[in-house]
Formats: structure tokens, sequence, C-alpha cells
């Protein structure tokens, strides 16, 4: 079984590689807003950045359903935005875990990050707009807070961007 298994997706072809990519993070991306919908969540700047990156990564795998031939630039700069989604999701993870300890986003100078998602959110504010605290815990399920899930999904991202990366394509 583990053989036949290993041999279809061996013959699956790298634009089926990267719809699938593509599918996912902007399923995530559309997972996120509805919850944020029905259960009246306030995404905070970085839940926002994340949704940036979720589809920044979704539009790098579209390129990559266009032009598989450069597949492993494609999955490199997947990999990279995954790895700081990584990075973003795991630090707001800190931030809720210790809220003591943190900088509140917002009440300082704008980073960034917290710069990007005001302009973004002044330009599209049903997808983009940030009103929540970065420390605050609105949602969980099994335990771990949309930050931590996010963190969760983004080393599953890069994990997926390193096989696709390194696997011989078609």
């Amino acid at each position: 079984m583990i053989r036949y298994l290993s041999g279809w997706l061996a013959r699956c072809p790298d634009r089926a590689w990267f719809a699938t990519l593509a599918l996912g993070t902007f399923g995530i991306s559309a997972v996120g807003m509805t919850l944020q919908s029905l259960l009246r969540l306030s995404p905070c700047p970085y839940c926002i950045f994340q949704r940036v990156l979720y589809l920044a990564i979704g539009a790098v795998a579209l390129a990559g359903v266009l032009a598989p031939r450069v597949r492993p630039l494609w999955a490199a700069v997947s990999g990279a935005l995954a790895a700081l989604g990584f990075a973003v999701a795991a630090f707001q993870s800190w931030m809720q875990a210790f809220p003591d300890l943190a900088p509140e986003c917002g009440f300082s100078n704008p980073n960034l990050i917290e710069q990007l998602v005001d302009w973004l959110g002044m330009q599209w504010p049903g997808w983009f707009l940030a009103t929540g605290f970065c420390t605050s815990r609105e949602w969980e399920f099994l335990g771990l807070s949309m930050a931590n899930w996010s963190a969760v999904l983004f080393a599953g991202i890069a994990g997926f961007c390193a096989l696709l990366f390194i696997r011989r394509g078609e």
C-alpha cells in the first residue's frame, strides 16, 4: 500500500501540488474570515498579517500552477513566506501566553507589519481591518488559540513546500 501511494505521489504533476497549496491557503483564509464573521471576532494586526501571508502563499502557488518549470523558485518563496508566517504566529502565541510581558500592538509606534495592516485596512476594510488586541484569545479549539493553530498550519505549509522543493517533478 505504501509503495503504491508513494508511486502515485511521485507521478502527480507539479501543477497539482501547487494547486493543492493554493486551494489550501485560500481555504485557510476563507475559514478565518468566516469564523471572524460568524463569531464576531476582532482580528489584531498580527492576525491580519498572517491572513496576508496565507494569501501571498496562495498567489505564489498559483504562479507555480501557471509556470511549473520554475518549481524550486516557487516552492522556496512559498516556504520562506510560510516560515515568516510561523514566526509571526509563534510570536503572537507568545504574546497570548505572557500578556504581561508582551508589548501590546497598537499602543506604541507602529512597526512595519502594523503599518502595512493599517494601510490594507484602509483600502479593503472587510478583509484587512484590524480591530482587536494581539494578546487576547477570543477563540480556542482543543485548547489552542487561532494564533496557535496558525503556527501549526504555517509549519505544515513549510514542510509541504520543502517536499515540493526537493521532489523530482514531472
